[in-house]
């Protein structure tokens, strides 16, 4: 799977993409937006009322004049108004700036404007973590609360596009429990079984699916080996499901606060990327997060990919 460097320098070597913030007055997500227009991989168009956006650009010490700027006074507008834009194909990324996350998703999701692309929604977040020296892809932390047998169906149908996207012909998914046998009284472990079934019968496509696996020997090779596990997923998962949203995202800020790893996160499902950072990620994220997205864009386009 490409590194962050990677991805980076391939966006620096084709057109600027472009990036739709909606309800755009929030100086972190403009900093980010500031910092990829300077890298010349992105153009932005900032949607939202046009002076709280200014004094949001002054705050952060940006610029934002120079950005096209469309006023909308009106949250649900900005972000129905985003949206539009990517489904008329005048913005390759959807970004949230200060406005509360579902408002987005309902833009998203709208019937008439909106730019579904699956049967589900789910967060996916990119890992490079130095103990692997590889990235990995770590769903759902932060949209699917507890997902059944269908909906984890679809999160890894989401995760696998994008891992192919991102350079991983077949990728490895591994279902991640607390242990790696099935157990009665664990559902995720039966779940995890039942979906390394549906993926030997061909009803989950273009990946290999293993588990359940404890996280040492999904990720580990020798933790693999010590505990007698010979499934090909074992040691070299490219893709982690969780089994659900707590488990999840306490693991994506492990990963992010005490393993000082690289990451970035999308919402997958849609025809194009929407990017909902939380405020607590780091500048760094939130610039990974776009270079990710635009990355997505592009090869999508090239490849001739789509989320579904």
């Amino acid at each position: 799977m490409v590194s962050f460097s990677d991805i980076f320098d391939s966006l620096a070597n084709g057109p600027r993409g472009c990036v739709a913030v909606a309800a755009a007055n929030d100086k972190n997500v403009l900093l980010a937006v500031n910092k990829a227009t300077e890298m010349e991989i992105a153009e932005a168009v900032l949607i939202g009322r046009k002076q709280a956006i200014v004094s949001a650009g002054k705050e952060a010490g940006v610029d934002v004049e120079r950005f096209t700027i469309i006023e909308e006074s009106n949250e649900d507008e900005a972000c129905r108004l985003a949206v539009r834009l990517a489904r008329e194909g005048r913005a390759d990324v959807i970004m949230k700036g200060l406005v509360p996350t579902a408002s987005v998703l309902k833009a998203v999701l709208n019937k008439e404007i909106g730019v579904r692309d699956s049967a589900l929604l789910s967060h996916v977040s990119m890992f490079y973590l130095d103990a692997l020296e590889r990235s990995i892809l770590l769903t759902d932390a932060g949209m699917c609360i507890a997902p059944d047998i269908t909906k984890k169906k679809q999160i890894i149908a989401n995760a696998v596009t994008i891992g192919r996207l991102l350079g991983v012909e077949i990728p490895k998914v591994a279902c991640v429990c607390a242990l790696e046998k099935v157990n009665e009284a664990m559902p995720a472990t039966l779940d995890a079984a039942q979906l390394v079934t549906m993926n030997q019968e061909g009803e989950i496509a273009d990946c290999i699916v293993g588990g359940p696996f404890a996280l040492d020997n999904a990720l580990f090779e020798e933790a693999a080996k010590i505990k007698g596990i010979t499934d090909p997923v074992a040691g070299f998962a490219d893709i982690l499901l969780m089994p659900d949203i707590e488990a999840g995202n306490v693991l994506y800020k492990a990963f992010a606060l005490l393993c000082n790893g690289q990451s970035a996160a999308i919402i997958a499902g849609a025809k194009v990327p929407v990017i909902i950072t939380s405020r607590s990620d780091s500048d760094e994220t939130k610039l990974n997060s776009i270079g990710l997205a635009l990355y997505l864009s592009k090869k999508k386009r090239k490849q001739n990919y789509s989320y579904d």
